[in-house]
């Protein structure tokens, strides 16, 4: 069925050119709240990436400053438990002599135990070669220090973190998640009074595995990410749903103005074609009955003296009829009858309109197809109302096919046992513009008619609280259907 949504009220807008006026402001706010929405959803993505990064640098300098003053301890242990004795009992560092560096072994290993220490490496100062190291399989390595070694053996102690895997990396079945800390330090001679001295006798390499701590905050990472998205998901679909349901609450409100509105516009145009109509059919009925009454006393006098002629005559009358149906019509339109309402078989009503213009209809090779509901649809209305009602669409329908054709009339209930009366038609059809403005008062496409058939059909039908339907397609036919409560 197609709804009168797009005809001009007057002001040059259609009813959905206001109807999308009035929601902008709305659609607008809608917009601003989703946008706002996203934007506060990256801010907190940003700001929880940014506080988790910040706990693991908290986390890492820590790791780095704890190995750096195990190192600075190592230097202290090492060359007063191990360089001082050598050098009394050897006379110098060779540790490629496996007492000493068995004896140094010992020293480190005791050093480092428990304190999850994967290696400790020491470089000699002349070359980049692995002196000693607790992984045997370094011992001789050359060139393995590396710009760290560099910066160690110019005094500046320095750390590197080598990270595997991500975040992502904790979505994967098998994880490859780690982190390893090396601190590079100067091994340095140490004075008496516990000072490090100039002299620098190597590098000392301190490798600490931190895949643990790593793996910990990239979870801590995740379940902040996680936690914030699921907020803001939450926040959207509650968003979502207000938006929503007030969007079909403004859209409501909105079409019932609109409707409240043409209403107004309807009445205040009935109201000046009411005093319009008055005045004119006052000044017109009476002499048009003179008219008629006249050319009927002539037709029988012409009958007489002019046998043959009372023809011109009877003109005359046929077209004063017309013009009082004209009037009628409008004073119908602009100054609705008094509805009186009984309970009445709306059938009854439907056949005495079909036996009416099945003459019409079979003078048009109209065939009339009638499928009424099994049972009385019995309503409380104006009969006589109802009874134009249903002889003016079914005359439209006549009208529409020229040609012959077929026009089926059924009735039966609706979901909520609304009654509901169909007439379909297998004429010209009509485009969707025309459709939207067949129920305008004065709109017609015939020669003849004022243009106030289906106008008038609207009204009685909403003065019983029902509604009109319009269906129709070029070349298709038209239905139209009337439900009544």
């Amino acid at each position: 069925m197609t709804e009168n949504n797009g005809v001009e009220n007057g002001d040059g807008f259609s009813r959905q050119e206001k109807l999308d006026a009035g929601l902008k402001p709305f659609t607008l706010v809608k917009y601003f709240s989703f946008s706002a929405l996203g934007v506060i959803l990256i801010f907190t993505l940003f700001l929880s990436w940014i506080i988790s990064n910040h706990a693991r640098n908290v986390m890492l300098k820590q790791s780095e400053d704890y190995s750096l003053l195990l190192a600075g301890n190592l230097n202290q242990q090492v060359f007063r438990r191990f360089v001082l004795p050598a050098v009394v009992r050897y006379g110098r560092i060779a540790l490629r002599n496996p007492e000493q560096f068995d004896y140094l072994d010992r020293i480190v290993s005791g050093l480092v135990q428990g304190l999850a220490i994967d290696s400790v490496t020491i470089y000699d100062s002349s070359e980049n070669v692995i002196s000693y190291s607790t992984v045997p399989e370094l011992v001789g390595v050359r060139n393995k220090g590396g710009i760290e070694y560099e910066k160690a053996l110019g005094g500046v102690a320095n750390s590197r973190f080598i990270y595997s895997g991500s975040i992502l990396s904790l979505l994967s079945a098998q994880a490859n998640v780690s982190c390893q800390l090396k601190t590079f330090i100067p091994f340095r001679q140490v004075k008496e009074d516990g000072e490090a001295g100039e002299s620098i006798m190597g590098v000392i390499e301190i490798v600490k595995d931190l895949s643990k701590d790593y793996n910990t905050i990239l979870n801590l990472q995740s379940r902040i990410i996680l936690v914030s998205s699921g907020v803001m998901t939450v926040l959207f679909i509650v968003l979502r749903t207000i938006v929503s349901r007030a969007g079909r609450i403004i859209e409501k409100r909105t079409l019932e103005r609109l409707k409240l509105e043409e209403q107004l516009n309807n009445a205040e145009r009935l109201a000046q074609l009411g005093t319009m109509v008055a005045t004119v059919s006052h000044e017109i009925k009476s002499p048009l009955g003179i008219v008629r009454s006249t050319a009927e006393i002539l037709k029988k006098r012409i009958l007489k003296v002019a046998p043959g002629n009372e023809n011109l005559a009877q003109i005359i009358v046929d077209e004063t009829n017309r013009l009082n149906n004209i009037v009628t019509e409008f004073l119908d339109f602009a100054r609705p009858q008094k509805l009186k309402m009984e309970k009445r078989d709306l059938h009854e009503i439907l056949e005495r309109a079909i036996g009416f213009v099945q003459p019409l209809a079979d003078q048009g090779n109209v065939v009339m197809q009638i499928a009424l509901y099994p049972k009385p649809l019995t309503r409380v209305v104006d009969e006589g109302m109802l009874y134009r009602v249903f002889l003016n669409v079914l005359i439209n329908g006549i009208q529409a096919m020229p040609e012959g054709g077929t026009l089926k009339v059924t009735t039966d209930l609706t979901a909520n046992h609304k009654a509901r009366i169909s007439f379909s038609d297998t004429g010209s059809g009509m485009s969707a513009e025309k459709t939207a403005q067949i129920f305008q008062p004065f709109f017609t496409d015939k020669h003849k008619g004022t243009g106030l058939g289906l106008a008038i059909v609207r009204n009685c039908v909403e003065r019983h609280n029902g509604e009109v339907l319009v269906d129709s397609k070029e070349n298709e036919g038209s239905t139209f259907t009337i439900i009544l409560p």
